[in-house]
C-alpha cells in the first residue's frame, strides 16, 4: 500500500504536482457512541477524532469561569507497516508533543469563557499513517469540535458559540530543493526541511513547528513554504465546511466555519 521510493528527482512518488495536495474526505459523526466525530483521510492517512465533553473543568480552572479544550494523539499497532506497541498509559515524547501541538491549535479556536466550566477533550487516533497525521488530527479535529458546540447549543447548555474561527493544519517541506506540499511519507522520510503550519481561517498563524533535516536552509524558502502552506490550508477549511454542511442545517454553519465580523 505504501510507495517507499521517490521515483525521479522532481517528480512526486504519487504524481502531484509540488503544490497539490493528496484527496481529502471528512466524513462527520462517524460514530454512534461519540457523534461529535469524524473520520478524515488525506491519501493513504487517517485518523479518526472525537470530542467529548465533560461538565467540569481540571483543578487549575476551577471557580475561573472558563472552559478548556486538550488533546489527546495516538497511534493504533497496526496503523504502520511496523507495528506500533501499545502505550500502555505511557505518553511518549512523539505522542506528547502531538498532543500538545493539537491542542494549542484548537484552543485557538474558541473562547474559553464563553464556553463556560466545561472541558472538551479532543482524542485523534491514527488508522492509518502515510505522512501528516498531525495536521490531519488538527484539521479532524476541528470538526469533532464544531459539532460538540452545535450539539451544546442545540441542547441549549450553550446560549451563544464560543467558536471564534475555523483551525486547519497541513504539512510542507523542502524535498531535493524543491519546495512541496502535504508531504506523504516517503518525502517526509527524505526531506531537508519538514515544516507543520497551523492556521485561522482568516490565514493569521497558530504555530509554525519546522525543522531542518539537513543542512540550514534561508529564510526565503521558509517564506516560500509558508504561502504555499496557505495554499493547503485554503482547501483544508473548504473540506471542513463540506463535511459539516452534510450533517448539520444551513443556519448551524455561519456559527462554525466563518469568522465573525
Amino acid at each position: 500500500m505504501f510507495n517507499t521510493t521517490v521515483t525521479q528527482p522532481g517528480i512526486r512518488a504519487d504524481g502531484r504536482a509540488p503544490e497539490q495536495i493528496r484527496s481529502v474526505k471528512i466524513e462527520p459523526r462517524f460514530l454512534t457512541a461519540t457523534p461529535a466525530s469524524c473520520m478524515i483521510r488525506m491519501g493513504e492517512t487517517w485518523v479518526l477524532c472525537t470530542a467529548a465533553v465533560e461538565e467540569q473543568v481540571p483543578s487549575f480552572l476551577q471557580g475561573r469561569g472558563q472552559g478548556w479544550v486538550t488533546s489527546e494523539y495516538a497511534m493504533i499497532p497496526p496503523s504502520s507497516p511496523q507495528r506500533i506497541p501499545w502505550n500502555r498509559g505511557v505518553n511518549g515524547g512523539r505522542q506528547q508533543e502531538i498532543s500538545r501541538l493539537i491542542g494549542r491549535g484548537l484552543r485557538a479556536a474558541i473562547d474559553l469563557k464563553r464556553l463556560g466550566e466545561r472541558q472538551i477533550t479532543l482524542d485523534c487516533t491514527v488508522i492509518q499513517a502515510d505522512g501528516g497525521t498531525r495536521t490531519a488530527g488538527v484539521t479532524g479535529a476541528y470538526v469533532a469540535l464544531a459539532l460538540a458546540v452545535h450539539d451544546l447549543l442545540s441542547a441549549g447548555k450553550l446560549a451563544l458559540s464560543p467558536l471564534i474561527t475555523p483551525v486547519a493544519a497541513i504539512s510542507v517541506g523542502l524535498v531535493a530543493g524543491r519546495a512541496l506540499l502535504d508531504l506523504a511519507y516517503v518525502e517526509d522520510s527524505v526531506t531537508d526541511a519538514d515544516v507543520n503550519v497551523v492556521q485561522t481561517l482568516g490565514g493569521q498563524l497558530v504555530e509554525v513547528q519546522g525543522t531542518a533535516e539537513g543542512a540550514a536552509f534561508p529564510r526565503e524558502q521558509l517564506d516560500r513554504l509558508l504561502d504555499l502552506a496557505s495554499v493547503g490550508n485554503a482547501q483544508m477549511f473548504a473540506a471542513q465546511k463540506n463535511a459539516l454542511a452534510k450533517v448539520l442545517p444551513p443556519a448551524a454553519l455561519p456559527a462554525l466555519v466563518t469568522t465573525p465580523d
